[in-house]
């Protein structure tokens, strides 16, 4: 990996709200030894290391959100089509009613 691809990936990393003290160090480390122009081969590694140990668990648990998410959605789409289908009954119920009431009113009054 180049240096300029290195010092962007930095800064990439860098926009993210680190959390993790480990990776809030290397983050810390990495920034202060570009800056610097001083990032050797092991720290280099170290916090490359550190970058994927973090962003792997990351991506982990976002796959494992979007899932649960997506179960959800499909679950509330299931009740909203439920939901419809018992409307579209209702509404033919009171069309049926409503047919019958108003032929009663033309068999004639008090009926």
């Amino acid at each position: 990996m180049s240096d300029e691809r290195l010092s962007a990936l930095v800064v990439a990393v860098g926009g993210f709200h680190i959390t993790d003290r480990a990776m809030r160090k290397a983050q810390d480390a990495a920034q202060q030894a570009v800056a610097a122009g001083r990032l050797d081969v092991r720290a280099r590694a170290e916090y490359l290391a550190a970058v994927r140990r973090y962003f792997t668990g990351f991506a982990h648990e976002a796959r494992g959100h979007l899932r649960d998410v997506d179960r959800r959605l499909e679950h509330l789409n299931q009740v909203q089509f439920n939901l419809m289908a018992e409307r579209g009954v209702a509404v033919k119920r009171i069309e049926a009613t409503q047919a019958v009431l108003s032929e009663l009113d033309a068999v004639g009054p008090g009926a």
